[in-house]
């Protein structure tokens, strides 16, 4: 977890490549549907746009049949998901059912404004249309608004893991791979 520009989808990859797990990231998912047209990808494009998130029961759906998907039977790192403490609920309840549990909730920590010139350098180079700086400023709001308070939920469950973002790639990697290396697998 952490704001948008914190560098979870980069560290998503490090770290499932580590574990041997696949990363299953919804916002590539959603830019996966919207660049193939997809029902799904026009419904997601609407709210990704206006720097709004994409509703529950869509997020939802994706996810559990993501997650019930072979590969990820030995285990699977979620990035971008949950995002509201309705889909904590609703993760629960796919792990029960999928047999998983959550072994850790990753946070990363990263100062706001240089989020917001993380997210700038990147529309630059990769040319992503979502990320103006007012939908950049709109996205971190959300965050804060909804996302936010799921830190506190898995703090008290004891599975927090805080990581400061802040850095080059490899020094982040290294800060989240000593944190998590000493977690016993579940």
């Amino acid at each position: 977890m952490g704001p948008p520009g914190a560098g979870k989808g980069t560290q998503a990859r490090f770290v499932a490549d580590h574990f041997g797990v696949p990363a299953i990231s919804t916002g590539d998912i959603f830019r996966a549907n919207v660049s193939q047209g997809t029902p799904l990808g026009v419904e997601a494009k609407r709210y990704m746009d206006a720097g709004e998130y994409v509703p529950d029961e869509v997020t939802n759906r994706m996810v559990r049949d993501r997650i019930d998907e072979p590969d990820a039977e030995p285990g699977f790192l979620l990035d971008g998901y949950p995002r509201t403490l309705d889909q904590v609920g609703e993760l629960d309840g796919m792990i029960k059912h999928t047999g998983h549990a959550l072994d850790a909730a990753v946070v990363l920590t990263v100062d706001p404004e240089e989020l917001v010139q993380r997210l700038l350098q990147r529309a630059q180079t990769d040319g992503r249309a979502d990320d103006t700086e007012d939908v950049i400023r709109r996205r971190q709001e959300v965050y804060t608004e909804q996302t936010a308070p799921l830190i506190e939920v898995y703090r008290e469950r004891g599975i927090l893991v805080e990581v400061d973002g802040m850095g080059e790639v490899d020094e982040v990697t290294t800060r989240i791979f000593d944190a998590l290396d000493v977690i016993p697998e579940s």
